[in-house]
């Protein structure tokens, strides 16, 4: 990702709220006069000037104006304390009148700046995964690349006296994939490598490969950013896991943000730092909305001020507590409150967690990435197969069912794939079932790395899969899993002194133009798999004989 597009659209928000305050100054002044030209004022007459001074206080800082925002703050608790008076004074409101004309100074000041400055190893969502490999061997080199392009990364190699640390910097390398052997070229590039991931924000994964298994070995690969270690004979399938999981960022659904904020300059600009580190976000302006957004948008992360007009933050966080589904969600309060006190009673009547506005772009990038991360670990713990990762057997029906009806009332096309994988149960006898187990693996791997964020795959039972893939017709979803059927008889699997390949047949049905069936779809893949077993396996049937 490029920050000057962000940057520059950042300068424009930035722009549109000095041009905002501007104008919503003098105005707390003038009614600051106003107030102090009432005779016998009330204190409850100060409370909407006290919620704009709170306002500004929570959002100034974000904006690059500290001093103005810390100023807000300290008349903000001003205007708090005389809420306790019986009357008001004219000669404090006149006081708060100058003061409030003096916050225009600090708009002179200049801005500090809040740069957002993301990972540059993490891939853009339908990129390519650039992996970086070091291995002399030729023959484990060109299995690694074999292996790898089949689940559809790219590798990429270190010419002869080309420095690591140079190549690292033009980006574009996702992972490194070291031999660390005794003799080995990768060895030496451990020091140089260790010190360049000091100075990263996000250090570069690295999978180490080596003959030696000792703890000072292993310990130089951790120091140098190792996220993986695979003594020699490597087993790829378990290599590419590894991967996988240190590039799922890009592989993933990105993670959801919902908004919950009343001041909309700041939640443009929450919206958009958080959609240029890659996550989808939703803003519910309108708290009354908020149930109806929660259904329509299932976050895995809710954003919620606190203090807003009419319903509190910690009202509408207790309102979701009272829905089941969503008590998993996590729910951060973002707010201006320094009172420790009330930031604990919002945290123990239904927060999560409590960041204090002002917030900097990569603070808050940082708390809702983690958060986020957490929510969705715990949901795929609830939802998904503990061998592959895929959803279970209930989860990718009712994603099934989901899906279908969308494509129905949406008239967009929905295509189901029913996969198994052929001759299985020879696979088990022949080689045992920690082997077979690899061979499931490595399928749901290939189809996790090969079908797009959107699509949802499950694990039906056994060795049998199903993928549902929207706005997608039968024809293309033909396309498709022949690649991916391909892909995956390229793959070796090795047993002892053994190696062996493993194909797949699939059937595929769709809910699409012009009739638009929306009954017996999962049964009528199942019914198209078993065509392609009987026809000989390692293939994909999308129609039946009669074309339908």
């Amino acid at each position: 990702m490029s920050d000057n597009p962000l940057q520059a659209q950042l300068a424009q928000l930035q722009a549109a709220w000095v041009a905002q305050q501007q104008e919503d100054i003098p105005a707390l002044a003038a009614q600051a006069e106003q107030l102090a030209s009432e005779a016998n004022c009330l204190p409850i007459r100060l409370q909407p000037l006290r919620d704009q001074l709170h306002k500004l206080a929570g959002s100034a800082g974000t904006f690059g104006y500290p001093v103005l925002g810390q100023t807000a703050r300290k008349l903000e608790q001003c205007c708090q304390s005389w809420l306790q008076q019986a009357r008001l004074q004219p000669e404090q409101l006149h006081q708060l009148a100058l003061q409030l004309h003096a916050l225009l100074d600090y708009l002179e000041l200049g801005v500090t700046k809040n740069h957002l400055s993301m990972p540059d190893n993490l891939a853009t969502p339908g990129s390519t995964v650039r992996i970086l490999v070091v291995e002399d061997d030729s023959e484990l080199l060109a299995e690694i690349d074999q292996t790898l392009s089949n689940y559809g990364y790219e590798t990429q190699g270190l010419a002869s006296g080309q420095s690591l640390t140079q190549l690292l910097e033009q980006g574009g390398i996702h992972a490194l994939l070291l031999d660390i052997s005794e003799s080995a070229s990768g060895r030496p590039l451990l020091d140089e490598l260790q010190a360049w991931q000091a100075h990263r924000y996000t250090p570069i994964p690295l999978v180490a490969i080596s003959t030696q298994r000792d703890f000072a070995t292993q310990m130089r690969a951790i120091r140098a950013g190792a996220v993986g270690f695979f003594p020699k004979p490597v087993d790829l399938i378990a290599l590419e896991e590894c991967l996988s999981r240190q590039t799922q960022a890009s592989q993933d659904a990105a993670y959801r943000v919902l908004l919950v904020d009343d001041d909309q300059a700041l939640a443009q600009r929450y919206l958009t730092v958080l959609q240029a580190a890659g996550m989808q976000v939703g803003w519910v302006e309108n708290p009354e909305k908020l149930l109806q957004q929660l259904h329509d948008f299932h976050p895995d992360v809710v954003l919620m001020d606190i203090h807003m007009p009419t319903y509190s933050g910690i009202e509408l966080a207790q309102l979701i507590r009272l829905n089941d589904q969503w008590l998993r969600v996590p729910i951060v309060y973002l707010s201006a409150e320094a009172d420790s006190r009330q930031q604990l009673s919002a945290l123990l009547k239904a927060g999560d967690d409590f960041v204090s506005k002002p917030i900097s772009d990569q603070h808050l990038v940082a708390t809702v990435y983690a958060r986020a991360q957490r929510a969705r670990l715990v949901s795929h713990a609830l939802t998904r197969d503990s061998m592959t990762g895929l959803l279970k057997h209930a989860d990718i029906k009712e994603q099934v069912e989901l899906e279908v009806e969308r494509a129905q009332r949406q008239k967009v096309p929905v295509s189901l794939a029913m996969i198994d994988i052929d001759h299985f149960k020879q696979i088990n006898d022949t080689y045992g079932h920690a082997v077979g187990d690899s061979v499931i693996r490595a399928l749901a791997s290939l189809l996790r790395q090969r079908l797009r964020r959107i699509d949802r795959i499950g694990r039906y039972g056994g060795e049998e899969f199903v993928a549902v893939l929207p706005n997608c017709t039968h024809q293309d979803a033909q396309l498709i899993f022949d690649q991916i059927r391909e892909a995956f008889a390229g793959l070796m699997f090795r047993a002892a002194e053994d190696s062996f390949q493993v194909t797949f047949s699939a059937g595929i049905s769709a809910c699409e133009g012009p009739d638009w069936q929306t009954d017996g779809l999962l049964e009528l893949a199942d019914q198209r798999l078993y065509v392609a077993k009987r026809n000989g396996r390692n293939q994909v049937i999308s129609r039946g004989p009669s074309g339908s």
